[in-house]
């Protein structure tokens, strides 16, 4: 940068939505090479001169829809913005790092995890699942798949009752009740016909529906209900055993996929969202039975989530990046942004569910990280702790991150501010 840019000055206005921290209306004259710290401490002293606060806020700052990890004049020329103009700057009070609140120890791989207000259960490699609190106690464990469990689903939950679905590399899945009070677990129903492991599983918003993924890349559609009509002819022709009674076949099996389905999540009540080994992404409508849409990666997807709150995709991959997809583009580009940071496959990714811009990854570095949509190159946290690769991860309850890993540990890590 010469001597004259270094010099140059540039007009802003600093802006805020956090009606606790008024700001001057009229625009200031700073360097062009201004960066974030300098603008904290400007920001501090104009509160600090109105007696808005006593002691110093951190903020960020967005300019034209990113936050500035640069210089101010290095983020314009970034991004094409003109100097000449009033520059708007956003002060946004920065967030909390999560804090590390509990450690729950395996005995094998914590390979799946899905928590539901103060319970949270796992899957893992030795097959078992398990039930916790979230404040680390352990209320039991089920052994009956005899293969690695892949994926697990909450269906319903209420202060005496619970039912919940696990998936496993044995190619079934089972559809679990749990007496709350009990403390008592019985099958309800094993799930049969994929012909290999199944990876993937969800849960549609009214708690009817379930699909499944697996290695024989199909999707298998099913009942979540304990009396399921569609299989009475089924086990009419089962001998009547009490096992054999249990078993459920799927209600439609859609095919599209070339590979394995690493992740399925659904968007409406009627479309789902798969992610694939075979590098698509694709939107299935249930009614019709097909596909309706399809996006080309650049490499094997291992997993996917969707926001209703911004209607788009993240995905984790092989090479390392998760990608932010608009699944409904019309415009020539479906990729939004690409965050970088992980240093491994990015085995896992989570939405926040009470803020569109935040989201968590998990990778085979063992790292968690914390990213606002709006800061592609740098995340916003580190959540640090794991020993091996992270293989799980969710964020339903907004008040905590939870990650799986293969150090056989299931990690809490506190949020205390998830909005805003």
């Amino acid at each position: 940068m010469s001597a004259n840019e270094d010099r140059k000055q540039i007009q802003i206005r600093l802006q805020t939505e956090q009606l606790q921290y008024p700001l001057p209306e009229y625009a200031l004259t700073v360097h062009s090479t201004i960066i974030p710290k300098e603008l904290n401490t400007l920001v501090n002293k104009f509160l600090k001169d109105s007696n808005t606060i006593q002691n110093d806020v951190e903020f960020e700052f967005l300019v034209c829809g990113h936050f500035l990890r640069t210089s101010l004049i290095e983020h314009t020329e970034e991004r094409k913005i003109s100097t000449e103009d009033v520059i708007n700057i956003v002060c946004i009070e920065k967030l909390s790092s999560p804090q590390p609140k509990d450690c729950l120890i395996h005995d094998d791989w914590v390979s799946a995890v899905a928590s539901n207000g103060k319970w949270i259960l796992t899957g893992c490699y030795d097959n078992t699942l398990h039930i916790w609190t979230s404040k680390g106690n352990h209320y039991g464990v089920i052994n009956k798949h005899t293969q690695p469990v892949k994926a697990v689903a909450w269906i319903s939950l209420n202060d005496d009752n619970a039912c919940f679905v696990s998936a496993s590399m044995d190619h079934t899945c089972m559809i679990w009740s749990w007496n709350i009070k009990e403390n008592t677990t019985k099958c309800l129903h094993v799930c049969r016909g994929h012909k290999r492991s199944v990876e993937s599983l969800s849960v549609n918003y009214d708690k009817t529906l379930m699909v499944t993924g697996s290695w024989d890349s199909t999707l298998h559609i099913w009942s979540t209900s304990a009396q399921d009509d569609d299989n009475e002819e089924f086990e009419s022709k089962r001998a009547k055993s009490d096992q054999e009674s249990k078993l459920k076949v799927p209600k439609r099996t859609l095919k599209g996929h070339k590979q394995s389905v690493s992740q399925i999540v659904w968007s409406d009540k009627s479309e789902i969202i798969t992610g694939s080994m075979d590098h698509t992404i694709k939107i299935w409508d249930l009614e019709l039975g097909g596909i309706k849409h399809e996006v080309y990666a650049d490499k094997s997807i291992l997993d996917i989530d969707y926001s209703p709150l911004s209607r788009t995709v993240i995905a984790g991959s092989v090479d390392q990046h998760v990608r932010l997809f608009d699944p409904r583009s019309t415009e020539g580009t479906i990729v939004k942004a690409k965050f970088t940071s992980h240093a491994n496959w990015v085995s896992t990714v989570r939405w926040s569910t009470v803020d569109e811009h935040l989201f968590i990854s998990g990778a085979y570095d063992n790292l968690v990280k914390l990213w606002d949509t709006r800061s592609p190159k740098v995340p916003l946290f580190d959540l640090i702790g794991h020993e091996d690769k992270v293989l799980s991860s969710d964020w339903s309850n907004p008040k905590q991150i939870v990650s799986g890993s293969a150090d056989n540990t299931l990690r809490i890590f506190k949020s205390k501010h998830t909005t805003r």
